[in-house]
């Protein structure tokens, strides 16, 4: 699962927090909280990016929730909405089955002026005007999105994927966190560096990474800067905090050790933990 804050979302998908809140309070999407951060399931995100695609055909958030709701109840249990498609068809909603669209309210079939398949992904399908000229590249939400579905098929595949994503938007922080990460996973650790330190603006997470992967690099100074960095932006990382301490220990600052590890201790029992 992916943390994300109401800012990142309302920057991925253009939904307010209102939004947001409405589709968790409906049972359409279902973020956990933990660490005081909410995290979403990559089911979740499909659900997101889909209400997005549907406000922005001007269709009402409460219409798309009563919709959601509607088809959750009418799947097999087990079964994720991430398993249909959905579009706009002018002010309506439209379920896509096999090669045709079926509204959602009335059940009546209707011709699709595009389908676009991706078999067991929730895909909206933008119906667009026949003189309209089709984008001959996608937006880079859409490569994450993409890159982010194949991370435990295929990691060279989203590797790839999250490297289009960042030169369509070389400020798009997750992916470059995400890219970061994977390169770090595969031991490719230089370039995972180069990843983390190309970013214009670096965000709490990312040096955080960072620091995780200057350790594995046996750079222990670097590291202690980096989680400092990361804790100049947000005090309250208690995992941070935590490295700190341990890092300060083998540093034999036993005051700076304790600090951090006061400051974690407090965090974790402030969150119940």
């Amino acid at each position: 699962m992916h943390a994300y804050d109401t800012k990142d979302l309302e920057r991925l998908f253009g939904l307010p927090a209102s939004a947001v809140r409405a589709l968790a309070r409906s049972g359409n999407i279902d973020p956990v909280r933990r660490a005081g951060r909410l995290h979403y399931s990559f089911q979740d995100l499909l659900v997101l990016r889909t209400a997005s695609a549907l406000r922005a055909a001007n269709i009402s958030s409460q219409r798309i929730n009563r919709t959601l709701q509607k088809l959750r109840s009418a799947l097999p249990a087990g079964s994720a909405l991430n398993r249909l498609s959905l579009t706009a068809l002018g002010n309506r909603i439209a379920i896509r089955e096999g090669q045709t669209l079926r509204e959602s309210d009335s059940g009546q079939y209707a011709l699709a002026l595009e389908i676009v398949e991706e078999k067991g992904r929730l895909h909206v399908i933008a119906r667009q005007d026949p003189t309209a000229k089709a984008e001959s590249e996608s937006s880079a939400d859409e490569l994450y999105a993409r890159a982010l579905a194949l991370e435990d098929s295929d990691p060279q595949g989203a590797r790839t994927g999250y490297e289009s994503c960042l030169k369509a938007d070389p400020a798009h922080v997750e992916a470059r966190i995400n890219l970061g990460r994977l390169l770090h996973m595969a031991g490719r650790l230089d370039e995972a560096e180069h990843v983390y330190r190309s970013a214009g603006k670096a965000e709490p997470l990312l040096l955080f990474n960072l620091a995780v992967l200057l350790e594995d690099l046996d750079r222990e100074p670097d590291a202690i800067a980096a989680y400092r960095e990361a804790l100049a932006q947000d005090p309250e990382f208690a995992d941070a905090h935590f490295n700190l301490a341990r890092l300060y220990e083998r540093a034999r600052d036993a005051k700076a050790s304790l600090r951090h590890l006061l400051a974690y201790r407090r965090m974790m029992d402030d969150r119940g933990a």
